[in-house]
């Protein structure tokens, strides 16, 4: 996870040295999910938005026909310059509390979005947030978390705005500075109605007992009272459309409410309760839900635990296994989660090397789009398609077909052969049930989380975050 923004420093025992490590950071009865609510891979019309048409040289707020349509341009222009950070001829620049908003309703709703998006010239960091109105902009809504644009070249932020009917968008720069920012390339999905999702209702069991809160990590879709209980709150029927991932306060709630919109079950397992399978005095035994995510352990697994996780996927379970890099041991009693879960793999009762692949110790900083193309249903399944994955401290893996030959890599380092080594993302079969890796917890980060955690949004980094996690999450339920 995102090492170079954190600024904590951890000591790890087991290596004896100061390291500088990654960052990030009465029970309700249980609920029935809201029917599911489908996002249409289909650009709206008139998008992307380039900026390229129209013509606006001052900051005075003014309406400009764009290819899409009419936009307000408030302490904003259309800059030309070579100052400009942009793809084409032009793109917005925005400056003090300026913004760009449409004064046009999309008819077939909102799915993802997409912003490019710098500082401008040599200007200073600057902030920006993604705002939504369903009633023709009436009042408008923040989607997502608050974007920092930190580079002068383009760089691209994801937000699931999932909004059907009318909706328009506006983006804001919230900082008041005089520094100013550069806007390019908008893309907006559209957005249907209500579907019922195809293989019916899943449980997702997302792991809270394995030092997933320790120091800065917030690896769980809900807090309460400093711990993650069994049932996130509010309630997940509360859960809409239009609702934000910050109805939970967890770091990666942004995926657990996508989960439910999908019609699907999510629940958590909290610190104390035991990991089992075939047990059915624990009302959390696994058998009782289609995949089981473990978010960058801190906490090595008992002997039994290793044992019921073997037997789960062996027996048809999904495993949704992140790690982090080594050197990120959050609660200082001498394991990484790279180690946890070879631990995991190399020494449990059920069978060596199981899954086929093994975690290397390094700490990689990249944005690769060196991924398997095809009709592979992880990296081209329901959600959309899936072209890059950033790791911001993560760590890579080796796959080894000998001992598994369903192990396939899904996403490779840049200067890599897709082939068995550095691996980012992977995933292979074991018995009747699947597995899924990524090397990296900065991912599924949506940016929010418990107070008093440093957390960064990684899950709207690129739309293609929440599709590999969201494609990999259906794929190890069996739905695609």
């Amino acid at each position: 996870m995102r090492m170079t923004f954190s600024g904590r420093y951890l000591v790890a025992p087991l290596l004896g040295a100061l390291l500088f490590s990654s960052c990030s950071k009465s029970e309700p009865t249980p609920e029935t999910p809201i029917a599911a609510v489908a996002s249409q891979d289909v650009s709206a019309p008139g998008f992307p938005e380039g900026f390229e048409t129209g013509t606006k040289t001052a900051y005075t707020t003014g309406s400009v026909t764009l290819g899409s349509g009419s936009w307000t341009l408030n302490d904003a222009l259309l800059g030309n310059t070579t100052a400009d950070h942009k793809t084409g001829a032009q793109s917005a620049r925005v400056r003090n509390s300026g913004s760009l908003s449409m004064n046009f309703d999309l008819t077939g709703g909102a799915g993802v979005v997409t912003v490019g998006h710098a500082r401008y010239g040599t200007d200073a960091n600057g902030t920006w947030e993604l705002w939504a109105s369903g009633n023709s902009g009436a009042s408008y809504a923040k989607v997502g978390s608050t974007v920092t644009s930190t580079t002068t070249t383009l760089s691209t932020a994801s937000f699931t705005v999932n909004l059907a009917g009318t909706v328009r968008l506006q983006v804001r720069k919230t900082d008041a500075s005089t520094n100013r920012l550069n806007f390019d390339n908008i893309t907006v999905e559209s957005y249907s109605g209500t579907t019922t999702p195809t293989g019916g209702s899943k449980k997702f069991l997302f792991d809270g007992s394995h030092g997933e809160l320790a120091g800065n990590a917030d690896w769980v879709l809900d807090v309460n009272s400093g711990v993650a209980s069994r049932y996130p709150t509010p309630a997940q029927s509360g859960i809409t459309s239009s609702s934000p991932e910050t109805f939970w306060t967890g770091a990666v709630s942004a995926w657990g409410v996508a989960l439910v919109k999908l019609g699907h079950t999510v629940e958590q397992l909290p610190t104390g309760t035991a990991i089992s399978y075939g047990n059915t005095a624990n009302p959390q035994d696994l058998a009782n839900y289609s995949v089981f995510v473990v978010d960058e352990p801190n906490v090595i697994f008992s002997a039994a635990e290793k044992t019921a996780i073997m037997q789960f996927v062996q027996n048809g379970g999904g495993l949704f296994m992140i790690t982090d890099h080594i050197i990120s041991d959050r609660n200082n009693d001498g394991y990484d989660s790279p180690q946890i879960w070879n631990d995991l793999m190399t020494n449990n009762t059920v069978k060596a090397n199981p899954f086929g692949f093994s975690i290397n110790s390094d700490n990689i900083v990249e944005n690769s789009s060196n991924v398997q193309t095809g009709t592979n249903p992880i990296m081209n399944g329901s959600q959309g398609l899936v072209s890059q994955l950033s790791f911001h401290n993560g760590a890579t893996m080796t796959l080894n077909p000998t001992a598994n030959t369903s192990v396939q890599g899904l996403v490779w380092r840049s200067t890599a052969g897709q082939g068995n080594n550095l691996a980012m993302a992977a995933s292979s079969t074991f018995g009747t049930g699947r597995v899924m890796i990524i090397g990296d917890s900065s991912p599924a980060d949506d940016g929010t989380g418990s107070p008093g955690n440093t957390v960064y949004n990684g899950w709207g980094e690129n739309v293609s975050t929440p599709r590999l996690h969201l494609n990999a999450s259906l794929w190890l339920a069996k739905l695609q």
